[in-house]
């Protein structure tokens, strides 16, 4: 029943509540700190991208001849992907140590997406619009390739929980690194493009990387500092710095190579030791 005001002759309905100004917002909707440096790890992809357009791609396209600004281009690129991967190191160990919002997950993989999968394979497709030797739609298929790869490795680490301390495939920050590299190093164009082929490979596949934890996660801290420090070097025309360049490529290569074995090595003693304690127990 509509109860009548006698003097306004209005229906009368209840005073709507104010709105409460100090009402806290949705937890989904707050930044963390981790979330923070996650949004600074896609801002550096996303400039990784600009620099090799504006550095790279267009001089060539305009017919400029000046070599010193893609090569300060290039670096500048490839340091803010190293950039990029402090920030999705530091992210994760903040999350753990402080705490993350609940789209921090979500976060991360979009972040890494720009950062890992599009700038490194953006590079790639520049690569073989401007080097001498290269096909340019063939080296748009490999940074196809590179790109499909990262969504791939995004998506399962999304769905499958991977072995204690473990990854399950190449890392995308060290396999982004290892695809640059291997364009830094100026390689003939089919070594290159197999090269890269073979990262993209490491990044879907089984082979087991350790996570960056403690030491570990000093030591490539310590291995991104120098690589910054190879690449501007390279970058200013330092003496001897495009041997310096290649020897950090080349070491990049050698560590995506060899870091996995070490992980097998270790699982195949532990398959071992299994075997000789399960033949143990099931001696009289």
């Amino acid at each position: 029943m509509t109860v009548i005001d006698p003097e306004t002759q209005a229906g009368w309905v209840p005073e709507a509540e104010e709105p409460d100004d100090e009402e806290e917002m949705p937890l989904s909707l707050r930044l963390s700190i981790a979330d923070t440096l996650t949004l600074g790890n896609a801002t550096c992809g996303f400039m990784a991208v600009y620099f090799t357009t504006t550095g790279i791609l267009i001089p060539h396209l305009t017919g400029s001849q000046e070599t010193g600004m893609a090569r300060h281009s290039a670096a500048t690129a490839v340091i803010l992907m190293l950039c990029a991967a402090v920030f999705d190191l530091f992210d994760g160990l903040v999350a753990r140590k402080l705490r993350s919002s609940p789209m921090g997950a979500e976060l991360d993989n979009l972040s890494d997406l720009i950062s890992f999968g599009l700038a490194p394979a953006y590079f790639v497709l520049v690569y073989g619009m401007v080097a001498d030797d290269a096909h340019q739609r063939v080296a748009a298929v490999g940074a196809i390739v590179v790109l499909l790869a990262v969504v791939l490795r995004l998506a399962r680490f999304s769905c499958v929980t991977p072995p204690n301390g473990m990854f399950q495939g190449m890392p995308s920050p060290f396999g982004a690194l290892t695809v640059v590299s291997i364009v830094l190093l100026e390689l003939p164009f089919v070594a290159t493009l197999l090269a890269i082929i073979g990262t993209a490979w490491l990044m879907v596949s089984r082979v087991e990387y350790p996570k960056p934890r403690g030491r570990l996660a000093v030591a490539m801290l310590s291995w991104i500092v120098v690589s910054m420090g190879l690449l501007a070097a390279w970058a200013f025309d330092a003496p001897s710095g495009q041997l310096l360049l290649q020897t950090g490529c080349a070491l990049q290569l050698v560590m995506g190579a060899v870091i996995p074995l070490f992980a097998t090595a270790r699982r195949v003693n532990n398959f071992r030791d299994n075997r000789r304690e399960s033949r143990a127990a099931h001696l009289p």
